[in-house]
């Protein structure tokens, strides 16, 4: 299932094509959870691989740290939480 299967395609004044924001329900933590602590050079789709096997879950990891949203880098030295359970989140934000 990609994440852009179910968005809205838009258009701006120039006629380019975009896909419309999607915002994704807060992500329950859950006590199987991984935490990681991120080091120079990670990128949200890099560990999405290590993680899931698959680096276009990138979104999920994002989502649920929320504080770091902004770039594909999180911060260096932070703690990131990686959920365990991603086929309730992609049930739910499906």
């Amino acid at each position: 299932m990609g994440r852009y299967n179910n968005s809205k395609i838009l258009r701006n004044r120039e006629g380019r094509r975009y896909y419309a924001a999607r915002t994704y329900r807060e992500i329950p933590r859950a006590n199987n959870d991984l935490y990681v602590i991120t080091s120079m050079g990670d990128r949200y789709d890099l560990l999405a691989n290590q993680y899931y096997n698959n680096p276009s879950y990138w979104w999920i990891i994002s989502s649920a740290n929320p504080e770091y949203v902004g770039s594909m880098f999180p911060p260096e030295g932070v703690q990131l939480r990686i959920p365990a359970n991603i086929s309730a989140v992609l049930n739910q934000n499906g």
